[in-house]
């Protein structure tokens, strides 16, 4: 997902306040909250990115639904609000989490499979991705049928490939150069 340069800022502003206040880890809650409310509700993200609703209506939302803020995000609440933000809160979000894991030298690893992983199969990708890097690492698990088999492995800004679908594109090209 592309973020607009003023989600980042916001979020590496708010994420260095977090840390000179030591409260990272509950601002961190609190992002991860929000970012999963906003995209597990179809509508509580239109209401963010309506234009129409007040500003200030949008933050009482947000203050119902997530009422057990670090008064850090409720600040984060005020600015988006007076600076006429608030329809970035799911882009901030997103990106603190992105930043504040880079922080904790953590890295996510995503994996797209045709069918959900086994445990014992997810404990071997992560055996595997740790000897690529020295980083804390997490495996996300996507399921894609379209890959047909096989799996697609994305740890930071490098993608193995070896998806069945990958293979077949790559024989067809092969084909078709012949």
């Amino acid at each position: 997902m592309q973020m607009s340069r003023a989600a980042i800022r916001y979020a590496k502003a708010l994420l260095s306040l977090a840390l000179d206040r030591k409260k990272a880890d509950k601002v961190n809650d609190d992002m991860l909250s929000i970012a999963n409310g906003i995209n597990s509700s179809e509508e509580l993200g239109e209401v963010l990115r309506n234009s129409i609703v007040r500003a200030e209506d949008k933050k009482n939302v947000i203050d119902k639904i997530f009422p057990n803020t670090n008064s850090l995000t409720k600040d984060l609440f005020g600015l988006l609000i007076q600076n006429n933000r608030f329809a970035s809160l799911e882009e901030i979000a997103n990106q603190y989490l992105v930043l504040y894991k880079e922080h904790n030298n953590e890295e996510v690893a995503t994996v797209t499979t045709a069918i959900a992983m086994s445990k014992n199969m997810e404990s071997k990708v992560l055996a595997k991705i740790k000897d690529l890097t020295d980083k804390a690492v997490t495996v996300e698990n996507i399921i894609d049928e379209s890959i047909i088999g096989g799996f697609i492995l994305r740890v930071g800004d490098t993608q193995f490939d070896a998806s069945i679908s990958n293979k077949l594109s790559n024989l067809k090209r092969e084909f078709t150069l012949n």
